[in-house]
């Protein structure tokens, strides 16, 4: 498993310092968090949700893994296929007429992968109110059109959240890469 530290350097518009992750010597420019930030909406209709009137868990991962490949995307600029999905929860249902809403942002690059949280609202058309409905962290792999992987470009981190953030997705992958290997975790 490859090592990464985040490096501070100085804002030269003044302000916070930035941090930029160092995967091994990819020799790509890094790009900020905020540049991976995507929302997607969508109404949910009649043909999206079940006999009880609320959007189907399946139709909801599935737009789960377009939002998340599209912040990939942002920040990769290259292809990507899903490799894991390490968290999902269902925190209440969507109606049919509702909109659901999907925020994702690259939380971390390794080398050539990346983790993406994505979060997905529910919004009633008539009165604006969001709901945090679901929350996913889901794994892209770069490759080229023959499949082969390729390095991401760092990740520059802006804000005391994308540093947790940044954070939490190396927990997760130590985690997630243990499961995978039937490996037991290594000690804190």
């Amino acid at each position: 498993m490859t090592k990464q530290k985040a490096k501070s350097k100085a804002n030269p518009a003044g302000g916070a310092a930035t941090y930029t992750t160092e995967p091994p010597d990819t020799g790509l420019p890094g790009k900020p968090v905020s540049a991976s930030r995507s929302e997607m909406l969508e109404a949910v209709l009649p043909n999206d949700a079940n006999p009880l009137g609320y959007i189907l868990g399946g139709r909801v991962m599935h737009l789960i893994d377009i939002a998340g490949a599209i912040a990939g995307h942002r920040h990769s600029g290259s292809y990507l296929v899903t490799a894991s999905v390490d968290y999902l929860d269902f925190r209440s249902p969507i109606h049919i007429g509702d909109l659901i809403v999907l925020k994702a942002e690259v939380n971390r690059v390794f080398h050539t992968s990346l983790e993406v949280g994505v979060k997905v609202y529910s919004e009633n058309i008539l009165t604006r109110e969001r709901k945090h409905t679901s929350s996913a962290y889901v794994t892209y792999v770069a490759v080229d059109a023959d499949l082969h992987k390729h390095a991401i470009p760092p990740l520059i981190l802006e804000t005391d959240e994308d540093r947790r953030h940044w954070r939490e997705a190396g927990e997760r992958r130590k985690i997630r890469l243990a499961h995978r290997y039937k490996r037991p975790l290594p000690p804190e």
